[in-house]
């Protein structure tokens, strides 16, 4: 029997309420340029992000007002629940199937959380089974959106005819901060956005592609490089000024290590697609990868249009070049707090 792991189906989904970069530019003017010296300095960073607008999970005047743990929690549970529903239930009618087909479903997300996991409050409205494998997973953050596929798909492999749906959200704009008058905190007011993505793996039949490896590295010493800080007005930045330059001196050969644990090179990708962070860090993944400038398009517009989203990002990139028509193997490349980089390789089945 063919068990081999086919990628089924892929869709996004947004929140309704969109912030042009010109709209937050002038929003953070507004709210820091009087109380953070360096703020001016600072303010190009609109500018040069390569972003046009993201989505939103609240309205541009919501961030006006200073907000805790509970009103980020509950504005997270009511949003993540809409995207869950909205993505999940599009993966399934492209892949032509009904919600207790589903065997297993991973949710990862570093934006929020609930207990129950979103998963389970949503059973009921999916149509989940009752014997259905949960695994909702915390903490990966950027990178979550490539480790994360990489765990449905192995789950998926345990079984012949195993089914999983994999969804990812993030309500970055929710870590908005106020009271945070630190580059970090200024440089994620010009980058983040909001979004969800969902996929259905199954072990055997037909698909987009079959999902032939997937492998992670994690380096030493570095955690400092991005994650949260967790205080009582809820997450804050975590983000170093050296990731451009980190990614371009270490995320080569960290990828050489992982494709070559699945017996593959560099030279057998016909298509890197990466997680787009920031422009920054897009020219820094092409300089790493040996990539021509300008390579990471779809990176690139999907950032433009949405910011930088954590782990859906890379499912947003991914969808674009489905749309444009995927090569014989690309390589799905994210990197995130730990700090981690992930990759997973997909072959084209058709």
């Amino acid at each position: 029997m063919n068990d081999t792991v086919k990628f089924l189906s892929l869709a996004i989904a947004v929140p309704e309420h969109i912030i042009t970069q010109a709209e937050a530019a002038e929003a953070s003017a507004r709210l820091f340029a009087g109380r953070f010296q360096d703020f001016r300095h600072l303010a190009s960073v609109f500018n040069n992000a390569g972003i046009t607008k993201r989505h939103a999970a609240r309205p541009l005047s919501w961030f006006d007002e200073p907000h805790g743990w509970q009103d980020r929690m509950d504005a997270y549970a009511e949003v993540a629940s809409s995207l869950f529903i909205e993505a999940a239930t599009k993966a399934l009618r492209q892949a032509d199937l009904q919600a207790n087909d589903i065997d297993c479903v991973v949710t990862v997300s570093s934006t929020g959380f609930t207990t129950p996991s979103l998963d389970a409050q949503l059973a009921g409205k999916m149509g989940f089974r009752a014997d259905i494998e949960r695994v909702p997973v915390f903490g990966l953050g950027c990178a979550a959106g490539v480790s994360g596929f990489g765990i449905a798909s192995r789950l998926a492999k345990g079984k012949p005819g195993k089914t999983v749906l994999f969804v990812t959200i993030e309500l970055c704009t929710l870590a908005f901060r106020l009271d945070e008058l630190t580059r970090p905190n200024i440089i994620a007011t010009a980058l983040f956005g909001d979004g969800a993505a969902a996929c259905v793996l199954r072990n055997g039949g037909h698909g987009i592609a079959e999902v032939e490896s997937s492998g992670e590295h994690l380096f030493a010493d570095t955690l400092d490089i991005m994650g949260w800080k967790i205080d009582d007005a809820g997450f804050g930045i975590v983000l170093a000024q050296s990731l451009p330059p980190f990614a371009e001196t270490e995320l080569g050969p960290a990828v050489d290590a992982i494709l070559a644990r699945n017996g593959l090179s560099r030279q057998d990708i016909d298509r890197f697609i990466c997680h787009p962070g920031g422009t920054k860090v897009l020219a820094a993944m092409e300089s790493a990868l040996s990539l021509a400038p300008g390579s990471l398009d779809h990176e690139r517009a999907v950032i433009s249009d949405y910011g930088n989203m954590s782990s859906p990002t890379i499912l947003f990139v991914l969808e674009r070049a489905i749309r444009a028509g995927l090569p014989e193997r690309a390589a799905m490349i994210a990197m995130g707090p730990g700090f981690s980089a992930s990759c997973v390789t997909l072959r084209r089945t058709a």
